[in-house]
């Protein structure tokens, strides 16, 4: 028998038992794997129908809501887009957002992939309880740290004169150290199941324990330190709490407080609810738009470190 032969014969074996396996799972699935789908399904298709829902009704003006609520837009109305843009300060608050969740996101992962390496690659015994202590800043909510952080950085800026009220600078200090937590409880996952036999080579050929992070294990990293980013990106972005409580000036609103501003506005002038909805489309699309692309790559790099 060849070496082709025995390969073939060998991928046939996988395949068929790979076949059967799948089979068999497919007979035992009985009335509550059942049940689980369907609801599964019907979960999708009601998110579905909510952003085509959304979608449609940014395109319609006020009076069509009051004759159908949900339905279609005989013309499309792109002018709502153009008020929210104007009237609802959406472009300063765009670009806010922008700086914001680029920022702290850069600025989480930077900090957190240096933490992780760390603590899935030492071997003393604080490096478990250290890990265990990022894990458990994820329980700990925002509600509860919002008066002790507006305090610190009132003292803060009373001290140093640094704008931290009031100021997207302040902002992104909270963002990051509020997404340090998860991240790094995330990154450590994925460290862990690099391979150390990598580091072991970089060590015999004479890097010391920066290179050889930057140049090797970066590099390894990159999903994992991708998917940290984007999931960062996406808390910053849908930041609504702290951005309240501290960016009280229109110029230094996030979508969110833009967001927030026109629909109390609407509650006194009366609702054009096709501007509000392009405000909620503006808001949410971006995000949207990059998890549709990116979704498969986010989901690995969650689980990559199931295993370990």
């Amino acid at each position: 028998m060849t070496a082709t032969e025995a390969i073939t014969m060998s991928d046939g074996r996988i395949r068929g038992s790979a076949h059967i396996r799948r089979g068999a799972g497919r007979a035992r699935t009985g009335p509550g794997g059942l049940v689980g789908r369907v609801l599964v399904w019907t979960l999708v298709a009601f998110n579905i129908f909510l952003v085509v829902w959304m979608l449609a009704s940014s395109l319609r003006q006020t009076r069509d809501f009051v004759q159908n609520p949900l339905g279609l837009p005989l013309q499309p109305y792109w002018e709502n887009f153009a008020h929210a843009w104007s009237a609802g300060n959406f472009g300063p608050a765009f670009v806010n957002s922008i700086v914001v969740t680029s920022v702290s996101s850069l600025i989480v992962v930077a900090v957190a992939a240096p933490a992780s390496y760390v603590l899935a690659r030492s071997t003393r015994r604080i490096a478990s309880p250290l890990t265990v202590f990022f894990a458990l800043g994820l329980g700990v909510p925002g509600q509860v740290l919002l008066i002790p952080i507006y305090v610190s950085l009132a003292g803060i800026q009373n001290v140093t004169g640094v704008q931290l009220i009031n100021s997207t600078l302040g902002l992104i200090v909270v963002l990051v150290g509020l997404n340090i937590p998860f991240t790094v409880f995330l990154l450590t996952g994925f460290f862990s199941t690099l391979p150390g036999e990598v580091e072991e080579a970089a060590a015999l050929d004479g890097a010391g324990a920066v290179r050889t992070f930057l140049t090797i294990m970066l590099p390894l990293a990159r999903s994992g330190l991708t998917t940290a980013f984007i999931l960062a990106a996406i808390g910053c972005w849908n930041e609504t709490l702290f951005s309240l409580v501290l960016l009280s000036e229109r110029d230094s609103r996030t979508l969110p407080i833009a967001l927030i501003q026109v629909m109390n506005a609407a509650s006194y002038q009366g609702a054009d609810w096709g501007m509000i909805f392009a405000g909620i489309t503006i808001l949410v699309l971006p995000m949207l738009l990059i998890f549709m692309w990116l979704g498969r790559r986010i989901m690995e790099g969650v689980t990559a470190g199931v295993g370990k």
